[in-house]
């Protein structure tokens, strides 16, 4: 069965008014409650007023006594950003008090800006780091001794001052045991974080900002690290983002994505030029009016959009091509142009597109199991 997720960067223009921005965002995941969406990720970002929130358990924690099912995932929280412990502590706090609706999604850092605040420019060291802080923080979480982590990255102690008889020296534990589920998201094709994850058994998350083709091979190489550990995976465990329009008609959807300021093209230009900073090009050379070429032929490429039919047609070709998964994360985007639009999209994506669409993926099981 398929699941319907929401994922929120979020992305908004960078001089918009935050409260009305997070206000749109927190109707968006309460909408995607009503709808009896699966869960609802948020991520974290510091140094963007484009991506305004600086912590996803902040934000989710608004959303707890709001909301009646909806799972709240990280997404994702960038763990060489942080100490260890304000990170077991922050999670496990919010893991009692959504009592165990937590997804706890991590990742390295993917924002170039955030990556010179915490002095992370190192896309190795940021990698080990990652690992070695999701070791120690699962270590504070299962221990019940005093408790030395010592890495090459990562080194604390909580020992001299331990007394146990009163709770000084001991870390809270999550509500979930032993611990919440671990989810880490993947972008490149053949990504080796893919079988790491597979590894782990962590939740793999494939971005929405990823060319299909290379999707096709985040659950290949997933599987390859599972069975590695002899685990034999099963896909409903992968999630997949995708960005999804319902236009009233086809005209309308060429429109909205040709639009050279639209909310797609200003969503790519965003994306594109933090992806070449962080490649290495100096700021004052980038062109934003080449950018925005670019950020239009991405858009077209990777957006589905259209009216209900033809984006039902695009989704199965979708699937076609990466394969069968068990969740379908919608990406939220700024909802100041085409709201009714977005709002409708979700509701017709629930009642109308999820069952065919999950129908669709139950018989390509089927036949791949015979």
């Amino acid at each position: 069965m398929l699941n319907l997720g929401l994922f929120m960067m979020p992305i908004h223009p960078a001089g918009k008014d935050l409260g009305k921005s997070l206000r749109e965002d927190q109707e968006l995941v309460l909408l995607a409650d009503k709808l009896n969406f699966s869960e609802s990720w948020m991520g974290e970002h510091y140094s963007s007023s484009g991506e305004p929130v600086p912590s996803p358990l902040i934000f989710n924690s608004s959303l707890i006594n709001k909301t009646k099912n909806i799972k709240f995932g990280t997404g994702v929280i960038s763990l060489p950003q942080q100490h260890p412990g304000v990170i077991a502590g922050h999670a496990a706090l919010f893991d009692h008090l959504s009592k165990g609706r937590f997804i706890f999604g991590i990742g390295a850092g993917g924002l170039v800006s955030d990556w010179e605040l915490f002095d992370n420019l190192d896309g190795k060291t940021r990698a080990l780091t990652m690992i070695e802080t999701i070791d120690s923080i699962i270590k504070i979480w299962e221990s019940e001794k005093p408790v030395k982590f010592e890495g090459d990255y990562i080194n604390f102690k909580v020992i001299n001052n331990y007394v146990p008889e009163l709770g000084i020296g001991k870390f809270i534990k999550p509500y979930q045991k032993p611990y919440p589920p671990i989810a880490v998201s993947l972008k490149n094709a053949n990504s080796m974080t893919a079988k790491f994850a597979g590894q782990k058994s962590w939740i793999p998350i494939s971005g929405n900002f990823i060319p299909p083709k290379d999707i096709s091979t985040h659950w290949p190489t997933y599987k390859s690290g599972s069975l590695e550990k002899d685990i034999i995976p099963n896909p409903s465990i992968w999630r997949v983002g995708r960005s999804i329009l319902i236009t009233d008609s086809n005209e309308e959807a060429d429109d909205i994505i040709n639009d050279s300021h639209g909310i797609f093209t200003e969503y790519f230009l965003y994306l594109n030029v933090v992806s070449k900073l962080a490649s290495g090009e100096k700021k004052e050379n980038l062109t934003l009016s080449t950018i925005r070429s670019e950020s239009i032929n991405k858009a077209k490429e990777l957006i589905i959009i259209g009216n209900e039919k033809t984006v039902l047609d695009k989704l199965i070709a979708f699937i076609d091509i990466v394969g069968p998964f068990g969740t379908l994360l919608l990406t939220g985007h700024d909802m100041t142009a085409h709201k009714k639009l977005w709002i409708n999209t979700f509701e017709k994506m629930s009642e109308n597109i999820k069952p065919i669409i999950s129908d669709y993926i139950s018989t390509k099981l089927a036949k791949a199991a015979e």
